[in-house]
């Protein structure tokens, strides 16, 4: 009975394929049982590996997404040290080359002490890469292990960021 089923993934950096066969194992079975069910995957950068890619957007998601997180010059603090900002923008980049009818989407968490001219760069830079569709949500801290939420950024300041999206080309 689902509409729409956005499916998170953990890092698979065990599985030789970071874990692509199964997750499209999944996108079948789940046509099998939910055929009108729109599927969105959010998965990680399967360490850049075009194959990987290329098994999961062959199994026929609606979206692609792929988190950003943040911008370039916090993406070494912000994300896993394995992370890289620009392995993240190939793997966008790449999963429009293999699926050019699947949509892709990506995510920035704002409030981590990142100014506005590197938010506009990262948009920039996503939508070089062919990314449909941007999300940017207010980061909270988790846990006090975590690091501290730098501001808030107002509604306004978010309605801001939807028109500049939009002008950009985002959907």
């Amino acid at each position: 009975g689902l509409d729409y089923l956005v499916i998170t993934t953990v890092d698979r950096d065990d599985l030789p394929d970071g874990g692509a066969a199964p997750l499209a194992e999944t996108v079948r079975r789940i046509r099998e049982t939910a055929p009108r069910t729109r599927l969105e995957f959010l998965v990680g950068d399967f360490r850049g590996c075009k194959e990987s890619l290329e098994t999961l957007l062959a199994s026929g998601p609606d979206v692609f997404a792929h988190n950003l997180e943040t911008v370039e010059r916090l993406t070494p603090t912000v994300r896993d040290r394995r992370a890289s900002y620009h392995q993240s923008l190939e793997v966008l980049r790449m999963s429009r080359e293999i699926a050019p009818r699947i949509p892709t989407k990506s995510s920035l968490m704002l409030g981590l002490g990142e100014v506005d001219e590197e938010v506009r760069a990262t948009m920039r830079d996503l939508r070089e890469t062919g990314v449909d569709f941007l999300t940017l949500g207010q980061y909270l801290r988790p846990t006090p292990q975590h690091l501290a939420v730098e501001r808030f950024v107002t509604p306004a300041e978010f309605e801001a960021w939807r028109v500049e999206a939009e002008g950009l080309g985002f959907l």
